[in-house]
C-alpha cells in the first residue's frame, strides 16, 4: 500500500482534531451539570451561575485556556427540536418603508405598482423588492416620474424634481438595505433581554431574519418584544457627581434593609427626604473600594464586601485615577459599570422604595446597549426625564435623516437632520445642556443607551454633528439607528415554531436509541455476512461515526433531529464502499489471486464505482442544503459530512487494518459458509423481461395518478401555510371529536386533526392539529387569540391536554417553500443527467438515469397519495418529504451508477462477437446483485430501526426512505439499465 505513512499520519491528525473539538462539548456539559446541581431546579439561579462563570477559564489545555463562553462557542450545538425553545422568522416590510418615504402618497400609479410588486414578491420572485417595485412602476406608468412622488420635505437634499428614476431607485435600495440592517440590529439587541443561553439571529435573505431562542416558553412575550415598534428618544442626563451621593446612600440603605430582613425585622422606612449631596467621606469610600494590583479577593472577603456594600459589590462607580493617585469621579452621564450577570440584581436594588428615595424623582436609569469590553461589562447611565409625565426630552420621530460622514479632521462622525418642530425643541435642549458644563444628551432606543455625546454648544437649524472616538462602522450603525423613528419598516412574524422541553428530551432519547440500535444491527449483519472482514468494516464504521461528530463540532454545526436521522442513515449507507470493495476482493480471490494481491486489486478496481456513487449523493446533498432551511439543513449537513468521513474510513481505515493483519500473516476471511455462494451463479434475464417491469411501473404510476386526481396529497403546513399544534392528552382521544369541538372555535373552519405518534404506533393520546384560521391576519395579537380559541375548544373534550409544540407558516413562506422544492428537484434531475453524461460519455446512460429518477419520484408520490389516511402515521408532503425525495434520488443514483460502472466495464471487456448487447448487460447486472442486495439490506435495516425508534416526527420521513430504497434498488436494475439498452439499440439501428 503506497503512502501508508501519510494516511496513518492524516488519520491520527484527524482523530486528534476531532477529540479537540468534541472536548468542548464535554466540558460545557460538565459545567452545565454543576449549574443544574447548584440551581436545584431554579432556572434563574442556573442562568446566574452560568453568567457568573461566562468569562472564567473552565478548560485548561496547558498551552491554552478557554472560558465557558468560548467553550460554548466551540461546542456541538443542539437544535431547538432537541432542546426546546422558539424559532421565529421575521420579515421586514419594505412596502411600509417605501410608502413612508413617499410621504404616504395617494398617487394611483404608485400604489398600483406597490401592490403589484408585493404580489410578485409573494409568488416567489427572487428579485429584490425595490427592483420589483421599479419594474412594476415602469409597467404601470412608463412615462411616470418617481421624483414627483418621493421629492418630499423629508427627502430634501437627496431627491428633487429633477432626480431621475434610476437615481430614486438607487436611493430606495440604499434605504431598504439600511432599514433591514437596522431591524436586524434592533432585534439582536432585543433578544438579549430574554436572558437565554446562546440565542441565534441571522439574515436569511428575502428581507427575512431568523431568530432562535433556546428554552423560551413564553411565546406571547417573545411576540410582543420582537414585533414592537422601535422607540427612539433623546434624554437629558445627570452628571455622575450629582448622583454619586445618592449611590452611597442607596448602598447604605440596601445594606441596612438586608441586615434587618435577615433578622426578620420590618423593612426600612422609606419616608423622609433623601440627602443626595456629595460628602467628603463619600470620596474616601472610592479609595477603599479600589482593588490592590495583582491581589485576588478571597471568597470570605467577597462575601464581607457584598454584605457591607451590597450595591457597590456589583456596581463599580465611574471613576478615574487623578494625578495624586486618588480615585476621582469621572465626569459625564455614566454613573457605574457592572457585569451583565449583575444588571438584573442592580435593577432590583434601584427599584426598592427606600433606595429610590435617595435619588431625584425625575431620574431614570438605563444600561448601555453594548458591553464596553469582552468581559460583558455594561455602563449604567443616569437619565433626566422632562415634564410631569416623566418622558424623554425629545422623541425620535423628529429625525428626517441621518448619515455617517467625516469631519474636517478626517474623523468619522454622524450628521443628523431634524424637521422644523424638532429643530426648535432641539435648540432649546442643546442650549441648556451646553450651558450646564456641556452636559451629554443620551440617544436611547428601546430603553438602551446607544450613545451619549457631550453638547459643545447650542445647535440651531436642526442639523447636528455627533463625533467622538468612532470607527466608520460605528458611525454607520448610529446613523442607521437614528433613522429608526422616522422610516418605519416593521418586522412581522411570518413563521414560528415552538418545541416544549419534554418533546425535545423525547427527541434526544429517540435519536440516541436509533443511533445505537442502527449501529448494532449493521455490526451484526456485516460480521455475520463478511466474517473477519466484516469486523474490520465495523471498526471503520465506528471511526466514521467518531469523525462525523468531530467534523460537525469543528464546523460549529447544529445537530437537529433530522440531522440525527442523517447520521443513522449514514450508518447504513457507509458500508456501501466496504461492500463494493469486498465484493471486488471476492472476485479477485475467485480468479486465483493471493490474498494480498486480491486486496490490492479489489481496492483499485472498486474506486471508480465508489467515487461515482458518492459524487451523485454529494451533489444532491448540496442541492438539499442550498434549497432547504432550518432543521432540514441539519439533515443535509450530516449527509454531506458523512459522505467524506465514510469514504475516508472505508477506503483508508479498512485498508490500514488489512495491512496490519497481513503484516502479521493473519488470514482475512470475506465470507462465511452460508453466505459464500449467495448470488454467485445467478443468471437472471433482466433484459428480456424488462417490458414486464415497465408495465408494473406504469400500473403503479397510473394508480397513483388516479389517486392524485381523486384523493390528492395531504399537504403539510410548509406548503399550504397555516398553524399546527401537537397536543398531548392524558387519555385516548378520537380525532373526530376534536375536529367537531374545534370547528366552532375556529369560525366554522374545520381543522385537520391526525393522530401523531405519542409513545408509538397505536398511541391515540397525541394528535397534530392543523388550521388555516386567521393565517392572513397580520395583527400582533392574532397568534395568542388563535391559541386561546384552541384551548377553549380542547377544554370541551374533557381531561387534561398540553400543547407540546406549535408552528406557524405564513402564506409567503409557504409559497417560497413550494418554489424551492420545485427548483431543487428539477435542478437535481438536470445535474444528475449532466454528470452521468460526462462520466459515461453516452447520452443513453444519462437518459436511463434521469428516467429512473422520474420513475422513483412518481412512485413515491403515488404511494403517499394511495396510502394517505390508511396508515397509522402521518404522510404529509412537507419539507421533510422533499428531503426524503432528494435522498432517495441520491441513493437510487448510487445504485444506478454502480450498475452503470459494471455495465461499462463489461461492454469494454466482455463484448465479443458471440455476445449480444442483452447478454452483456445481463452479465453485468447479475455480477452486481450481491452488492446491491447487501447495501440495500443494511440501509433498510437502519431505516426500520429509525421507523420504530425515531419517534412520530421522523416516522413519515423514514417510511418514505424505506419505500424509496426498495423503489430505487428496483429501478436501478429493472428500469435504468434496460432503458439504456433500448436507446443504444435504437441508436445502432440508425
Amino acid at each position: 500500500m503506497q503512502g501508508k505513512g501519510v494516511i496513518r499520519f492524516v488519520a491520527i491528525a484527524l482523530a486528534l482534531a476531532c477529540i479537540y473539538h468534541i472536548s468542548f462539548t464535554v466540558v460545557t456539559s460538565r459545567v452545565e451539570k454543576k449549574a443544574k446541581e447548584y440551581a436545584n431546579g431554579n432556572a434563574a439561579k442556573e442562568s446566574y451561575y452560568l453568567d457568573s462563570i461566562a468569562t472564567e477559564p473552565v478548560y485548561d489545555l496547558g498551552v491554552a485556556k478557554f472560558t465557558y463562553r468560548e467553550c460554548k462557542e466551540k461546542q456541538l450545538n443542539l437544535g431547538l427540536d432537541l432542546k426546546g425553545g422558539m424559532n421565529v422568522t421575521m420579515e421586514v416590510s419594505m412596502v411600509d418603508l417605501i410608502r413612508s418615504m413617499s410621504g404616504n402618497s395617494t398617487d394611483a400609479a404608485f400604489n398600483k405598482a406597490l401592490d403589484l410588486a408585493k404580489q410578485r414578491s409573494t409568488q416567489g420572485s427572487s428579485k429584490d423588492f425595490v427592483e420589483l417595485f421599479a419594474t412594476a412602476y415602469n409597467e404601470v406608468a412608463p412615462a411616470g416620474k418617481l421624483a414627483s412622488i418621493f421629492a418630499t420635505a423629508e427627502n430634501k437634499g437627496r431627491i428633487d424634481y429633477s432626480t431621475s428614476n434610476a437615481d430614486v431607485i438607487k436611493i430606495l435600495k440604499t434605504e431598504s438595505e439600511n432599514a433591514f440592517n437596522r431591524s436586524f440590529e434592533i432585534l439582536r439587541t432585543r433578544i438579549d433581554k430574554f436572558g437565554v443561553t446562546q440565542p441565534n439571529i441571522q439574515k436569511i435573505g428575502g428581507n427575512r431574519i431568523l431568530i432562535e431562542l433556546p428554552g423560551v416558553d413564553d411565546k406571547e412575550r417573545v411576540r410582543k418584544l420582537l414585533q414592537g415598534s422601535a422607540k427612539l428618544e433623546f434624554w437629558e442626563t445627570y452628571d455622575n457627581g450629582e448622583i454619586y451621593g445618592g449611590l452611597v446612600a442607596a448602598n447604605t440603605a440596601i445594606a441596612s434593609q438586608l441586615a434587618l430582613t435577615d433578622k426578620g425585622a420590618a423593612k426600612v422606612d422609606s419616608t423622609g427626604k433623601a440627602d443626595t449631596t456629595q460628602k467628603k467621606g463619600d470620596l474616601a469610600l472610592l479609595n477603599k473600594m479600589k482593588p490592590e494590583a495583582g491581589k485576588k479577593d478571597s471568597a470570605a472577603a467577597q462575601a464581607l464586601m457584598a454584605k457591607q456594600n451590597p450595591l457597590f459589590s456589583v456596581l463599580i462607580p465611574s471613576t478615574y485615577q487623578a494625578q495624586n493617585g486618588q480615585q476621582s469621579l469621572a465626569p459625564g452621564a455614566v454613573i457605574g459599570y457592572a457585569a451583565l450577570k449583575d444588571t438584573a440584581k442592580i435593577n432590583q436594588y434601584l427599584a426598592i422604595p427606600a433606595v429610590k428615595a435617595n435619588f431625584p424623582s425625575n431620574i431614570r436609569f438605563a444600561w448601555s446597549v453594548k458591553s464596553v469590553n469582552e468581559k460583558n461589562i455594561f455602563q449604567l447611565f443616569a437619565l433626566k426625564s422632562s415634564g410631569r409625565e416623566g418622558k424623554a426630552a425629545l422623541g425620535g420621530n423628529v429625525i428626517s435623516n441621518a448619515r455617517n460622514d467625516f469631519n474636517q479632521d478626517g474623523s468619522p462622525e454622524v450628521t443628523m437632520y431634524m424637521n422644523a418642530d424638532g429643530a426648535k425643541e432641539w435648540r432649546r435642549i442643546t442650549a441648556e445642556a451646553a450651558a450646564a458644563n456641556k452636559r451629554p444628551i443620551a440617544i436611547v432606543l428601546d430603553d438602551a443607551v446607544y450613545s451619549a455625546p457631550n453638547v459643545q454648544n447650542e445647535i440651531s437649524g436642526g442639523v447636528s454633528s455627533i463625533s467622538g472616538k468612532f470607527t466608520p462602522k460605528e458611525t454607520e450603525d448610529l446613523a442607521n439607528i437614528l433613522k429608526a423613528g422616522k422610516l418605519p419598516a416593521p418586522a412581522k412574524i411570518v413563521e414560528e415554531a415552538t418545541v416544549g422541553p419534554t418533546l425535545g428530551q423525547e427527541a434526544i432519547n429517540n435519536g440516541l436509541i436509533s443511533c445505537l440500535a442502527g449501529l448494532i444491527v449493521v455490526f451484526i449483519f456485516m460480521a455475520v455476512y463478511y466474517n473477519k472482514a466484516g469486523v474490520s468494516a465495523d471498526i471503520a464504521l465506528i471511526v466514521n461515526l467518531f469523525f462525523m461528530i468531530g467534523v460537525l463540532a469543528s464546523f460549529g454545526a447544529v445537530l437537529t433531529l433530522p440531522g440525527i436521522a442523517g447520521i443513522v442513515l449514514n450508518i447504513g449507507m457507509a458500508v456501501d464502499a466496504n461492500v463494493l470493495i469486498y465484493e471486488r476482493i471476492k472476485e479477485e480471490l475467485d480468479h486465483g489471486k493471493s490474498l494480498r494481491m486480491a486486496i490490492t486489486d479489489g481496492f483499485k478496481h472498486a474506486y471508480s464505482a465508489i467515487i461515482d456513487a458518492n459524487v451523485t449523493i454529494l451533489l444532491l446533498g448540496i442541492i438539499l442544503y442550498v434549497f432547504s432551511s432550518g432543521l432540514i439543513q441539519g439533515f443535509a449537513t450530516t449527509l454531506i459530512i458523512g459522505i467524506f468521513t465514510s469514504l475516508f474510513s472505508a477506503i483508508f481505515i479498512t485498508r490500514l487494518i488489512f495491512e496490519a493483519q497481513l503484516a502479521k500473516n493473519k488470514v482475512i476471511k470475506f465470507t462465511n459458509e452460508f453466505s459464500k455462494n449467495w448470488f454467485k451463479d445467478t443468471d437472471f434475464d433482466f433484459v428480456s423481461k424488462r417490458k414486464v417491469f415497465y408495465i408494473i411501473s406504469v400500473v403503479i404510476i397510473l394508480a397513483g395518478a388516479v389517486s392524485l386526481a381523486t384523493r390528492g396529497l395531504s399537504l403539510g403546513v410548509d406548503f399550504q401555510g397555516g398553524r399546527t399544534y401537537t397536543v398531548r392528552f392524558d387519555k385516548d382521544v378520537k380525532v373526530g371529536e376534536i375536529r367537531e369541538a374545534l370547528t366552532p372555535a375556529f369560525g366554522g373552519d374545520a381543522p385537520e386533526v391526525k393522530t401523531f405518534g405519542g409513545s408509538g404506533i397505536g398511541d391515540n393520546r397525541q394528535v397534530r392539529i392543523t388550521t388555516s384560521y386567521q393565517i392572513d391576519n397580520q395583527s400582533d395579537h392574532v397568534d395568542q387569540e388563535v391559541e386561546s380559541k384552541l384551548k377553549d375548544g380542547l377544554a370541551k373534550i374533557g381531561g387534561k391536554s398540553e400543547i407540546m409544540d406549535s408552528r406557524k407558516v405564513g402564506p409567503t413562506i409557504a409559497n417560497d417553500i413550494k418554489v424551492s422544492a420545485f427548483w431543487s428537484i428539477g435542478l437535481a434531475l438536470v445535474i444528475i443527467y449532466i454528470y452521468i453524461l460526462i462520466r459515461f460519455r453516452k447520452w443513453q446512460f444519462g437518459i436511463g438515469a434521469t428516467v429512473a429518477l422520474f420513475h422513483d419520484v412518481l412512485i413515491i408520490i403515488a404511494i403517499y397519495s394511495i396510502f394517505n389516511g390508511l396508515l397509522p402515521f402521518s404522510l404529509d408532503v412537507d419539507q421533510t418529504f422533499i428531503a426524503a425525495i432528494l435522498t432517495i434520488m441520491g441513493y437510487s443514483m448510487n445504485d444506478t451508477v454502480v450498475v452503470f460502472d459494471r455495465v461499462r466495464e463489461y461492454m469494454g471487456l466482455h463484448h465479443s462477437k458471440n455476445e449480444t448487447m442483452g447478454q452483456v448487460i445481463n452479465s453485468a447486472l447479475n455480477s452486481t446483485l450481491n452488492r446491491t442486495v447487501v447495501t440495500g439490506l443494511c440501509t433498510m435495516l437502519v431505516l426500520i430501526v429509525l421507523f420504530i425508534f425515531g419517534g412520530a416526527i421522523l416516522r413519515g420521513f423514514s417510511f418514505a426512505l424505506l419505500v424509496g430504497i426498495v423503489v430505487g434498488t428496483y429501478s436501478s436494475l429493472f428500469v435504468a439499465t434496460p432503458i439504456v439498452v433500448d436507446f443504444i439499440r435504437k441508436d445502432d439501428k440508425k
